[in-house]
């Protein structure tokens, strides 16, 4: 698709919050609030002429690798809320977006996004074929107060669950939508840290696909201010969250 004539380098989208997106206490879930921000980054890749449909002539598509949430509170049910996105690096499959979550003038969340462009059909990473010129990047406008980050994994994880890959699970690449291995680890959370919003940061990091029918644990290793799961397939790490706690 050709660029927007109103496309800008920094872009900004409102969300109402609907009760489908809201956990009991009326608060957003953070699948959710994950599932608007990569919306939201999508919008701009749409406007800016690097979406999913115009890298897909190139057989390609953005592929999202490491992701860090900042939280200070959740929006609510019937909140509108502002997502505001720009890039702040793009060098051959690599791509640092930033995102902040806003209601009215507070600052709810901050997110830094590490993205790898993919090659859908040898199934791996390799440069942009799409111009990018024309996005400005912002090196010095961070959303975090830390950067994205390697998780560290520990060998005494205790085994928590196991489960088996449905249909439910792939995304429109064909693999586990990422906000799946959110949501299977928060299965496992205590409830009430959830609903009384007791974590403060999370850290996403996707290492290997999961494919339909493939079978895999859930360890968990737990410390005072952190919890941390690994998704696992024959015993080799495929998604790795930190949980931290206020």
């Amino acid at each position: 698709m050709p660029i927007d004539p109103n496309f800008t380098s920094i872009f900004s989208k409102d969300w109402e919050i609907n009760f489908t997106q809201c956990t009991p206490n009326g608060y957003m879930k953070y699948t959710d609030l994950c599932n608007i921000l990569q919306l939201t980054a999508g919008d701009h890749a749409e406007v800016g002429g690097i979406s999913f449909t115009d890298m897909q002539e190139f057989n390609q598509a953005w592929v999202l690798s490491r992701m860090k949430l900042e939280i200070d509170s959740l929006p609510k049910w019937r909140d509108i809320v502002t997502v505001k996105t720009w890039i702040v690096s793009l060098e051959n499959s690599r791509s640092i977006r930033a995102l902040e979550v806003y209601v009215g003038d507070k600052k709810l969340i901050g997110c830094e996004t590490f993205w790898a462009v993919f090659n859908t059909k040898i199934r791996r990473p390799e440069g942009l074929a799409l111009p990018h010129e024309h996005f400005e990047k912002f090196p010095e406008l961070l959303s975090t107060s830390e950067r994205v980050k390697k998780v560290d994994l520990y060998e005494d994880m205790k085994n928590v669950n196991q489960r088996k890959v449905v249909l439910s699970d792939l995304d429109i690449v064909n693999h586990v939508n990422n906000v799946k291995y959110l949501e299977w680890c928060l299965d496992l959370v205590e409830y009430k840290t959830i609903l009384k919003q007791k974590i403060s940061s999370i850290d996403m990091n996707f290492m290997k696909e999961l494919m339909l029918d493939d079978e895999v644990a859930i360890d968990e290793f737990q410390e005072d201010n952190k919890t941390i799961f690994a998704i696992l397939k024959y015993g080799k790490a495929c998604f790795a969250l930190e949980l931290g706690f206020k």
